[in-house]
Protein backbone atom coordinates (compact mmCIF):
# COMPACT_ATOMS: atom_id res chain seq x y z
CA UNK A 1 0.00 0.00 0.00
CA UNK A 2 1.32 3.42 -0.88
CA UNK A 3 0.29 7.03 -1.17
CA UNK A 4 0.29 8.69 -4.61
CA UNK A 5 2.34 11.86 -5.00
CA UNK A 6 -0.39 13.41 -7.15
CA UNK A 7 1.18 12.93 -10.56
CA UNK A 8 0.85 9.97 -12.88
CA UNK A 9 4.57 10.22 -13.65
CA UNK A 10 5.75 9.79 -10.07
CA UNK A 11 6.00 6.51 -8.15
CA UNK A 12 3.64 5.61 -5.37
CA UNK A 13 5.17 6.58 -2.03
CA UNK A 14 5.58 3.72 0.47
CA UNK A 15 3.90 4.24 3.85
CA UNK A 16 6.10 4.30 6.95
CA UNK A 17 4.71 1.44 9.03
CA UNK A 18 7.44 0.55 11.52
CA UNK A 19 10.58 1.82 13.22
CA UNK A 20 13.16 -0.74 14.31
CA UNK A 21 15.56 -0.59 17.24
CA UNK A 22 18.53 -2.94 17.41
CA UNK A 23 19.10 -3.62 21.08
CA UNK A 24 21.96 -5.04 23.10
CA UNK A 25 19.64 -5.67 26.08
CA UNK A 26 16.03 -6.47 25.16
CA UNK A 27 14.77 -6.46 28.77
CA UNK A 28 16.28 -3.08 29.61
CA UNK A 29 15.09 -1.51 26.36
CA UNK A 30 11.56 -2.83 26.97
CA UNK A 31 11.65 -1.44 30.53
CA UNK A 32 12.59 2.01 29.19
CA UNK A 33 9.79 2.13 26.61
CA UNK A 34 7.20 0.73 29.03
CA UNK A 35 8.05 3.58 31.43
CA UNK A 36 7.31 5.93 28.53
CA UNK A 37 3.87 4.33 28.29
CA UNK A 38 4.39 2.06 25.28
CA UNK A 39 2.26 -1.07 25.65
CA UNK A 40 4.98 -3.65 24.99
CA UNK A 41 4.20 -7.37 25.20
CA UNK A 42 6.51 -9.79 26.96
CA UNK A 43 9.47 -10.69 24.73
CA UNK A 44 9.53 -14.23 23.37
CA UNK A 45 12.79 -14.42 21.45
CA UNK A 46 14.98 -12.10 19.42
CA UNK A 47 12.20 -9.96 17.88
CA UNK A 48 9.34 -7.99 19.38
CA UNK A 49 6.98 -5.32 18.15
CA UNK A 50 4.30 -3.07 19.61
CA UNK A 51 1.77 -0.96 17.75
CA UNK A 52 1.67 2.65 18.90
CA UNK A 53 -1.61 4.63 19.08
CA UNK A 54 -0.62 6.30 15.78
CA UNK A 55 -0.60 2.90 14.08
CA UNK A 56 3.19 2.85 13.61
CA UNK A 57 4.86 -0.30 14.92
CA UNK A 58 7.90 0.05 17.17
CA UNK A 59 10.06 -3.06 16.72
CA UNK A 60 13.03 -4.45 18.62
CA UNK A 61 15.62 -6.92 17.35
CA UNK A 62 18.53 -8.24 19.35
CA UNK A 63 22.04 -7.69 18.08
CA UNK A 64 22.36 -11.49 17.81
CA UNK A 65 19.41 -11.66 15.40
CA UNK A 66 20.77 -8.81 13.28
CA UNK A 67 24.15 -10.56 13.08
CA UNK A 68 22.38 -13.73 11.88
CA UNK A 69 20.65 -11.72 9.16
CA UNK A 70 23.74 -9.67 8.29
CA UNK A 71 27.05 -11.22 9.41
CA UNK A 72 28.91 -8.01 8.45
CA UNK A 73 26.73 -5.83 10.69
CA UNK A 74 28.51 -3.70 13.28
CA UNK A 75 26.79 -1.46 15.83
CA UNK A 76 26.59 2.10 14.53
CA UNK A 77 28.40 4.89 16.35
CA UNK A 78 26.96 8.29 17.16
CA UNK A 79 23.44 9.65 16.87
CA UNK A 80 21.76 6.92 14.82
CA UNK A 81 18.13 7.96 14.92
CA UNK A 82 15.77 10.07 16.94
CA UNK A 83 12.37 9.23 18.35
CA UNK A 84 10.00 11.95 19.55
CA UNK A 85 7.03 11.18 21.79
CA UNK A 86 4.27 13.77 22.11
CA UNK A 87 2.97 14.13 25.66
CA UNK A 88 -0.51 15.29 26.66
CA UNK A 89 0.75 18.45 28.39
CA UNK A 90 3.92 20.29 29.40
CA UNK A 91 3.51 18.82 32.91
CA UNK A 92 3.51 15.31 31.40
CA UNK A 93 6.84 16.05 29.68
CA UNK A 94 8.29 16.84 33.11
CA UNK A 95 6.62 13.82 34.75
CA UNK A 96 7.71 11.34 32.07
CA UNK A 97 11.27 12.68 32.11
CA UNK A 98 11.42 12.44 35.92
CA UNK A 99 9.92 8.91 35.89
CA UNK A 100 12.62 7.61 33.54
CA UNK A 101 15.49 9.43 35.27
CA UNK A 102 14.27 8.14 38.66
CA UNK A 103 14.27 4.62 37.16
CA UNK A 104 17.98 5.00 36.36
CA UNK A 105 17.89 6.06 32.70
CA UNK A 106 20.05 8.91 31.40
CA UNK A 107 18.80 12.41 30.69
CA UNK A 108 20.39 14.15 27.73
CA UNK A 109 18.64 17.44 28.46
CA UNK A 110 16.33 18.41 31.32
CA UNK A 111 12.88 19.75 30.37
CA UNK A 112 12.86 23.30 28.99
CA UNK A 113 10.52 25.69 27.22
CA UNK A 114 11.79 25.72 23.65
CA UNK A 115 11.67 28.86 21.54
CA UNK A 116 9.43 27.07 19.00
CA UNK A 117 6.58 26.88 21.52
CA UNK A 118 6.95 23.41 23.04
CA UNK A 119 7.99 21.97 26.38
CA UNK A 120 10.86 19.68 25.44
CA UNK A 121 13.15 17.13 27.12
CA UNK A 122 15.62 14.52 25.91
CA UNK A 123 16.46 11.09 27.30
CA UNK A 124 18.88 8.39 26.20
CA UNK A 125 17.54 4.85 25.86
CA UNK A 126 19.62 1.77 26.82
CA UNK A 127 21.02 1.55 23.26
CA UNK A 128 22.15 5.21 23.25
CA UNK A 129 19.27 6.44 21.07
CA UNK A 130 18.11 9.97 21.88
CA UNK A 131 14.40 10.02 22.74
CA UNK A 132 12.62 13.38 22.76
CA UNK A 133 9.53 14.22 24.80
CA UNK A 134 7.46 17.24 23.81
CA UNK A 135 4.15 19.01 24.32
CA UNK A 136 2.70 22.24 22.99
CA UNK A 137 3.03 25.13 25.44
CA UNK A 138 -0.16 27.08 26.19
CA UNK A 139 -0.58 30.19 24.11
CA UNK A 140 -1.75 33.55 25.41
CA UNK A 141 -5.32 34.37 24.52
CA UNK A 142 -6.54 37.85 23.78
Amino acid sequence: MGVPFGSRNLPVMPVLAAIGIVTADMAESIRFYRLLGVNVPEPEGDHLDATLPSGIRLMWDTQDLIRQLDPDWVPPVGHRMGLAFECASPAEVDAAHRRLVDAGFASKKEPWDAFWGQRYAQLVDPDDNVVDLFAQLPTATS
